[in-house]
């Protein structure tokens, strides 16, 4: 492990701009616990960084996801002479074929992926600087995986995005948020619109008592993960896709990011849901940053109250509620559903680099844009994707007889 000793800033000066943004050391940590005082001094003061590679985040998921796929971190971060931590980059290993490809950690579960940088060196830092620093990993991969970038955050251009790279196969999509709620609501509809969404509303309280809120007490929220897991695996067989949420540790990694409680007070991942009487017929789990609310998973309940459009209802609360706390943005992930299209307007270009490291590393990353390309063209043609989702379904039909 490369490792060396550094001078941890006091916590007052983390907030305050550095003189020298040149890159004079990096650093490879192989642990967590290494790699702590400098990914925190990143999170602190107006950084440019996605909720998703918040410390806290990651940890939990390496501890319950990462290690049992086999994911080893390779955390990758810059200093400069005075070791003040310049940026960032959350990634593991895992093996392919007997070749180490690198990864943002958080796998399916980061719906945005980037490093941590201080925002005066995000805006100066060049493609050669970049080049020199991924030369560093010759000895520790034979390539860089790195997907689902968004090209701009927060006013600032990904610096990723200087390397060589191409568009992914998926959008993200969000939508601005103002604190009045129900101008944003008439902006985001018409009068026809609103009327069916009252008619909804109206004919689910028919059905009991209707109540949405954020989960908070440790036996609510199992109990509303209980709903979830069931929900989604449902909803995952019936249109013939595999179930991430049913992989090794991530049940008790969604958990823990949902029950334990950081220095602050507030969990990892908030939990919403919307119950009729004591049946749960809605959720969604988010993380919080940056002014932002970014949904990670969602899922209703099947049959007679799907019909009022629960998810719908449920998404109205939240964003009601983030206009009330002041929040700025609202994101409900990657990739295209017509739920989305309420609130969440913009479609957040996103885009992946495959940098080889070796000539193994060459060959594979030569496969993995092939295959990124087949599926972009796939996903961006309407009678295509079309006919993948009939005949995932059509499987799913046919599997219990198999």
């Amino acid at each position: 492990m490369n490792v060396v000793a550094m001078r941890i800033p006091p916590a007052e000066d983390r907030f305050l701009p550095v003189r020298d943004l040149d890159v004079s050391r990096v650093t490879v940590f192989e642990t967590f616990e290494a790699a702590e005082p400098a990914w925190r001094a990143l999170e602190c003061g107006d950084r440019l960084r996605t909720p998703y590679q918040r410390y806290d985040f990651l940890r939990a998921w390496q501890a319950h996801v990462g290690t049992a796929e086999g994911v080893a971190p390779l955390i990758v971060a810059g200093f400069n002479a005075d070791d003040a931590p310049l940026f960032l980059l959350p990634l593991g290993i895992r093996r392919l074929g007997g070749l180490r490809v690198a990864e943002f950690l958080g796998g399916k579960h980061a719906n945005f992926n980037m490093g941590l940088w201080r925002r005066e060196l995000a805006g100066r830092v060049g493609a050669p600087e970049l080049k020199r620093v991924i030369r560093q990993l010759r000895g520790h991969a034979d390539l860089l995986v790195l997907m689902n970038q968004p090209l701009t955050w927060t006013g600032a251009t990904n610096p990723l995005a200087l390397l060589p790279y191409q568009r992914s196969a998926n959008f993200g999509f969000s939508g601005s948020l103002t604190p009045d709620f129900d101008a944003l609501l008439r902006a985001r509809t018409n009068a026809n619109a609103r009327k069916k969404m009252r008619k909804k509303e109206r004919a689910l309280a028919e059905l009991g008592t209707v109540h949405f809120g954020r989960v908070e007490c440790p036996n609510e929220i199992r109990r509303v993960l209980d709903a979830f897991f069931k929900q989604k695996s449902a909803r995952m067989r019936a249109i013939g896709v595999s179930d991430v949420f049913a992989e090794p540790g991530v049940r008790r990694f969604i958990e823990a990011a949902t029950t334990e409680r950081l220095d602050d007070g507030e969990p990892v991942i908030e939990l919403y849901a919307l119950s009729v009487d004591n049946i749960i017929v809605a959720t969604m789990g988010g993380i919080v940053g940056g002014g932002r609310f970014c949904a990670m998973f969602n899922s209703i309940l099947p049959g007679r109250y799907a019909v009022e459009s629960p998810g719908e209802q449920l998404i109205v609360n939240l964003v009601r509620q983030c206009c009330e706390r002041g929040l700025e943005t609202f994101d409900l992930g990657i990739g295209e559903s017509r739920y989305k299209n309420l609130f969440c307007e913009d479609a957040e270009p996103l885009f992946d680099n495959y940098l080889p490291l070796t000539p193994a590393g060459t060959l594979l990353a030569f496969a993995f844009r092939g295959s990124a390309v087949v599926k972009r063209v796939v996903k961006q043609q309407p009678m295509l994707w079309s006919l993948v989702g009939r005949a995932r379904r059509l499987r799913a039909r046919l599997k219990p007889q198999i």
